[in-house]
This record gives structure tokens, C-alpha cells and sequence, in this order.
């Protein structure tokens, strides 16, 4: 056979085996579109190769115009010689991504606009490098024409990895950490779309304090062009729409909430939440979705309905300032109890400390210890009683037999007894704590008849009982209903 003829069947054998994948990607995509359902899970671990397999064909695509360039220089002409090859190997590279890529989409759960246009647009670039390809083994090419379908595959080829990195990344990754001075210059708006909704605003718990750390965690997957799971979480309405899974919170009910269970798994379990090696949420981020959830999970909550919440973790990359510390003051303060503070901080690592650098105040987070913390170790804690004025027995093996050790803590402000099985005689002996602002008793056995004992407390403005043998038709008092929160 002729040279030049085997060479032209062997263009055009490759030609055509190629655009056949080209033009049945459409189809795939039309037909069996990413709808945010998980399916087999071989083809989920096939589309895992994707973000491997996307360089490639980038590559080669991206210096393809280099090597056009210098190859027409007296220096490099046997540049020109590698193009056809490498074009060919860049339709091969597009190809075997795109298809990847649908596996990934289709079967990992994955839905939205963001997903659909990567996906569109893996397959448009597979087609303009054909195009390119096409048109430069051509005999009849046109050099101008041929140019213009470079610069378009390039810029498609962008274009494409732009949305890829949204979806991986975030909607704004190219701009979140962009200077203020250059985003006034180039006109870039990075705030937060605004949703016109009664929940969740501004001035609410939700919108003030959970909502940050859904922005932080969680929307990169699960926002408002990307919604893996077909959960969103860039709004409380949005939220309230559930997922794939049906409500992903339930007010009142962590235990039931999949949302919590998932965010509370161990790092290594393959639900655990943030996926994708994403930073997780701290304990206090937890600590935070666990009591508005434990309160009603309510999106008009007023910010500060949630007394003794903790402050959320600050942002990575803030400026950390300290206020000056008189450390002999605050020796002086702390001295009749630091040597017993330090046996209990050596005997119950982390689970307490005094509540700031200057305070004398001691915080107690017995719920770190889980059912190991009982009522012999709150009793280790009597000498230290008159300075606790934040105790969290949550999850504890804590009974009623602490009753008077727990009265003991004269400034209490804020105390936590969920899932205990604490009763009313510890609720009885609660009515000397005048200090007392905030009383959790969700999901324990407490019944009504003993609140009307905290009725003359001053500062009780909240308890949560939802779980309990409370009812919202219980016969109490005008005053001390307006504080339950159900």
C-alpha cells in the first residue's frame, strides 16, 4: 500500500473511532443525567479516577498553541512534527475523563447546575479537540480557521476547570481570599446571596450562628448550584427541604436527625461529614448544632435565646489579638483554689477549666467523660462547688444522688442534664440557684410536677424539655411556661 494512502486510513479509522464516544457522550448525558442518587458502587469507584484522569488532556491542550508558536520559529520547526500526536492523544485523554466523569456524577450522588455544566462542558472540550485535531490533518485546512478553534478549545478547556474547582472547592474559590482593594478594582461581589425568607435572618440563632457553619463546611457540596444528596444547606428553607435521605433535622430530636449523626461519626466512617477530607467541624461547631437542634431546630430563635452556647471556632486566618492579663490579679483571685483546681484538671483531663485567662470562674464539660462521669466523680468536685458557673452533665451516668452537690453550685448560671436519667428530686433541689439562666432536661424522665419549684428563680429565662414527660398542656404557672421551650 501507498504511504500516503495507509496513512490516510489510519487518520481516518482513528477519526472515526473517536468522535463515536463524542457523539454518544450527549446521549449519556441526556438520558441518565447527575440526579443526585447513588447507584453502583463499582461505577463510583471507576469515576474516582476522574479528577486523575482531567490533566492529561488539559495539558496537552494548553501547550499545543505553545508548540504552534515556537514550532513556525527557524529554531523549533520539528516541533511541528509532535502536534497531530499529541492532538490525538488529547481527544483519547477527554474521552476517558468525560466518561469518568459521568461516572462519578451520575452514581456519586451529585446534582445541580454546577455538576451539569462541568459535565456539558468535559464533553464540548472532548469535541473541540476532534475539531482541532480534525482540521489540521486536513489537506484543504484553513490556517485562520484552524487558529480560532485553538484559542476556543483553549478558553473551553478553562472554562471547564473552572467549574471543576467550584465544585471541589466552592462556588467562590477563586475569590474568597481575594483582597478588598482588588475586588473593588475588578467589580467582585463575594457576599452571600440573599434569601427572602421569614427563618433564618439576621438576629436569629439560625442565621447567626448555624448558618456560618454550614457557609464554612458544608455548602461547597451542598449549595446553591451543587447539591450533592440532593441536600441543600445555604438556607433554612432550603434545609428544611431535606435530602435524599427525607428531613435531615428534626427539631427537638438529635438522635433522629441524620444531619447530627452524620457530622458526630468518626473521621474514618465513609458517612462521616464534611467528606472529602474537608476540615471538621470543633467541638464547640458540634456543641452549637446540637442545641438548636435540641431546642426546636427554629429559624426565628432569637440569637441569644441559647444561653451558655459556645463562642464558634474563629476563622483560620484571623487576626488574633490578647487583651493585657494582670496575672498577679488573677493569681490573687485564683489562689484559695488552684492547687485543688490542678489535682481535678490532672485527674479529669480537659473536663474543667476556669472560664477565661482573667476569670477565677469554672466551667465543667463532664459530657467529654460520656457515661464514665458518675456520681462519685461529681463528688470529687464539691471542694470546687462555689466557683462552677457552667456545668454540662449531658450523656453522663449523673442520678439523682448528686441532687445536693449539683444545689451546691451556688452560681450556676448555665446547666445541662441531656439524656440523663436525672428526675424531679434533682429538679426540686435546683430551686436555691438564683443565679440560674438556662436548665437543659432534654430527654430525661422529669415530669411537670416539681417545676413549679423553679418559679422564683430570677434569671431562669429558658428550659428545654422536649424528650421529657412534659407536655405543653401541662397545669403550670403562667411565668414558667413562657420559659419552656419544647
Amino acid at each position: 500500500m501507498i504511504p500516503w494512502v495507509r496513512r490516510a486510513f489510519a487518520r481516518s479509522v482513528f477519526g472515526l473511532f473517536t468522535l463515536a464516544p463524542i457523539l454518544l457522550l450527549p446521549a449519556l448525558l441526556l438520558l441518565a443525567p447527575p440526579d443526585g442518587t447513588e447507584r453502583t458502587q463499582l461505577l463510583q469507584f471507576l469515576g474516582r479516577f476522574h479528577p486523575l484522569s482531567v490533566h492529561l488532556p488539559v495539558a496537552l491542550l494548553m501547550i499545543v498553541p505553545l508548540l504552534e508558536l515556537t514550532g513556525r520559529t527557524r529554531y523549533f520547526p520539528y516541533l511541528l512534527s509532535s502536534i497531530d500526536f499529541l492532538l490525538g492523544l488529547a481527544i483519547c485523554g477527554a474521552i476517558a475523563a468525560a466518561v469518568l466523569g459521568w461516572c462519578l456524577g451520575r452514581n456519586g450522588g451529585y446534582s445541580g447546575s454546577l455538576m451539569t455544566q462541568h459535565m456539558w462542558a468535559g464533553v464540548v472540550v472532548a469535541a473541540a479537540a476532534w475539531i482541532c485535531w480534525a482540521l489540521r490533518t486536513s489537506a484543504t485546512q484553513s490556517p485562520r480557521i484552524y487558529a480560532a478553534a485553538l484559542v476556543a478549545t483553549v478558553a473551553i478547556v478553562l472554562f471547564t476547570g473552572y467549574r471543576g474547582g467550584q465544585i471541589s472547592q466552592g462556588e467562590n474559590h477563586l475569590t474568597e481570599f481575594m483582597p478588598e482593594r482588588l475586588q473593588g478594582l475588578l467589580g467582585v461581589d463575594v457576599s452571600e446571596p440573599v434569601h427572602n425568607s421569614g427563618n433564618g435572618g439576621q438576629g436569629t440563632f439560625y442565621g447567626d450562628r448555624i448558618q456560618p457553619l454550614f457557609a464554612s463546611h458544608c455548602t461547597s457540596c451542598h449549595g446553591r448550584s451543587k447539591h450533592k444528596g440532593k441536600l441543600r444547606l445555604d438556607s433554612f428553607d432550603a434545609l428544611l427541604r431535606g435530602g435524599k435521605h427525607g428531613a435531615e433535622v428534626k427539631g427537638s430530636d438529635t438522635k433522629g436527625s441524620e444531619l447530627f449523626r452524620r457530622i458526630t461519626l468518626p473521621q474514618t466512617d465513609d458517612e462521616f461529614m464534611p467528606a472529602d477530607n474537608k476540615r471538621p467541624l470543633s467541638a464547640n461547631e458540634v456543641k452549637l448544632i446540637e442545641l438548636w437542634i435540641t431546642s426546636g431546630a427554629s429559624g426565628t430563635l432569637a440569637t441569644d435565646a441559647i444561653r451558655g452556647s459556645p463562642a464558634a471556632s474563629p476563622p483560620l486566618l484571623a487576626e488574633v489579638t490578647f487583651e493585657e492579663i494582670d496575672t498577679e490579679a488573677v493569681a490573687k483571685k485564683r489562689s484559695d483554689l488552684a492547687p485543688i483546681v490542678a489535682q481535678l484538671q490532672q485527674r479529669f483531663p480537659r473536663l474543667l477549666d476556669y472560664q477565661s485567662r482573667s476569670s477565677a470562674d469554672i466551667e465543667v464539660h463532664a459530657a467529654l467523660l460520656g457515661t464514665k462521669f458518675g456520681d462519685n466523680e461529681l463528688a470529687a468536685l464539691i471542694p470546687v462547688s462555689q466557683r462552677i458557673v457552667d456545668a454540662d452533665f449531658s450523656n453522663t451516668s449523673v442520678t439523682d444522688r448528686s441532687a445536693s452537690a449539683i444545689a451546691a453550685m451556688k452560681r450556676l448560671r448555665t446547666l445541662r442534664f441531656m439524656h440523663t436519667q436525672i428526675t424531679d428530686a434533682t429538679v426540686q433541689a435546683l430551686s436555691s440557684l438564683d443565679q440560674l439562666e438556662s436548665l437543659s432536661l432534654y430527654d430525661t424522665p422529669v415530669t411537670a410536677s416539681h417545676l413549679p419549684a423553679l418559679v422564683r428563680l430570677p434569671k431562669l429565662r429558658h428550659i428545654y424539655v422536649a424528650g421529657t414527660k412534659i407536655s405543653p398542656q401541662a397545669p403550670l404557672p403562667k411565668e414558667m411556661k413562657g420559659r419552656l421551650v419544647f
